[in-house]
């Protein structure tokens, strides 16, 4: 079988697993037990589809070998046998339906992955298993952990679940809650993807696009939320500069010297049609803010047509609805752009005890004292940052600015 052929199926079953694992989910009312049951079946589809050929209705396949090993566990235990004579009386599941509400069913399904009793590392790991459909090793490689280790994450989020006894469905209550915890959980992976945190690789496509995925799918199925809005823009925009984010060495470009001519257009485009509308629809939040400062950069030819009072004004709006320490280091970088190095440094003190450890803090530091003129002090922070890095790339970058430096250069 061709490569082409394998990633067709590949591509195939990612996208039905979490369709028929809804469908199952909701017919025997278990997620945990569904769940093992829908990668068995994809385990069986990856074995037998490439020597039998694809069957007529993939989504419609999965169902009905995840419904029989369902129904061959409930036989298998006494215990049981009152609910398998309930699940015996539904009707059988057709075909069109496991096809239809897709992205209804991908939403109930991240709404049960990003449960409030989960860590958002175990809400990460179980949506990139039930909803993104990768497997427990790609999902441990993509976060440095043993694949053992993972696998045990995972199967302790999918006990939780099914101790808290939520059946499957749209939460009763705390629905607006709980999909800030679904946004949070696409944002997080997509950042995961966009930057990757530790190791070799300064990115992970893969991670990023499918985070762009399941953006689209909540926008499809809650059009009305602007926060959902908002974020797929984010990732839309953000996502445009990933051709100009390194050279052709593959090492890191910062944004200031990306050639802005390998944008993606088209993405920005996307991203700031659906920003519009976001921003149209009510009160605006912190994904819609970010995905404005993104739309601001994006409209910018070259770096010094930014137009750094408005980010400006933007992170300090921002911070003031996150708190968050780094939306403070970001407003302390649009001031110095704005005020002059000297204004951006005097924020980053305020910042010395919350972000102390953290290798943004001094990398930054380092860009604003280079540019103040202090280059020995600067090659001091840019050191610093490199130790504070598990980031590979943005070690070697970062190490290689501090030798610059000390070389006068």
């Amino acid at each position: 079988m061709t490569r082409q052929k394998n990633l067709e199926i590949e591509g195939l079953l990612r996208e039905s697993a979490p369709r028929a694992l809804a469908a199952v989910a909701r017919r025997f009312g278990d997620f945990a037990d569904a769940e093992d049951a829908v990668q068995e079946a994809t385990i069986d589809a990856a074995r037998q589809w490439p020597a039998q050929g694809l069957p007529e209705n993939p989504t419609g396949w999965l169902v009905h070998v995840a419904s029989r090993r369902m129904t061959d566990r409930i036989r298998s235990e006494a215990a049981r046998r009152q609910r398998e004579a309930a699940v015996a009386a539904e009707p059988a599941i057709p075909a069109a339906a496991a096809e239809a509400g897709a992205a209804d069913d991908t939403l109930l399904l991240m709404f049960m992955c990003c449960h409030p009793a989960l860590s958002a590392a175990s809400a990460i790991a179980l949506t990139l298993r039930a909803v993104a459909g990768l497997t427990t090793a790609e999902i441990a490689a993509a976060f440095l952990v043993p694949e053992q280790a993972m696998a045990q994450r995972i199967s302790r989020a999918k006990t939780t679940i099914k101790e808290s006894g939520e059946p499957f469905g749209m939460p009763a209550a705390e629905r607006r809650e709980r999909l800030r915890s679904v946004l949070r959980v696409i944002y997080l992976i997509f950042n995961e993807g966009y930057a990757v945190s530790a190791g070799a690789e300064l990115a992970r496509a893969d991670l990023a696009a499918e985070a762009i995925r399941l953006g689209r799918i909540v926008q499809l199925a809650a059009p009305a939320e602007p926060e959902v809005g908002g974020l797929l823009a984010l990732m839309l925009l953000t996502e445009a500069r990933r051709p100009a984010r390194t050279d052709a060495c593959g090492e890191l470009v910062p944004l200031d010297e990306q050639d802005r001519s390998r944008w993606d257009r088209e993405l920005i485009d996307e991203g700031t049609a659906v920003l519009a509308v976001a921003l149209a629809q009510g009160a605006v939040g912190e994904y819609q803010l970010q995905a404005a400062i993104a739309a601001e950069h994006a409209k910018a030819a070259r770096p010094e047509e930014t137009n750094w009072g408005e980010i400006l004004g933007l992170y300090a709006l921002l911070e003031r609805v996150t708190g968050n320490p780094m939306v403070a280091l970001n407003r302390a970088i649009a001031a110095a752009m704005v005020d002059g190095p000297e204004a951006g440094l005097a924020l980053l003190d305020d910042l010395d005890e919350e972000l102390s450890g953290h290798h943004r803090l001094h990398s930054t530091r380092a860009h604003l004292l280079e540019d103040a003129g202090e280059h020995r002090a600067a090659a001091a922070e840019y050191e610093r940052a490199a130790e504070l890095t598990k980031s590979i790339p943005e070690r070697n970058y970062l190490t290689k600015r501090a030798a610059r430096l000390n070389r006068g250069g």
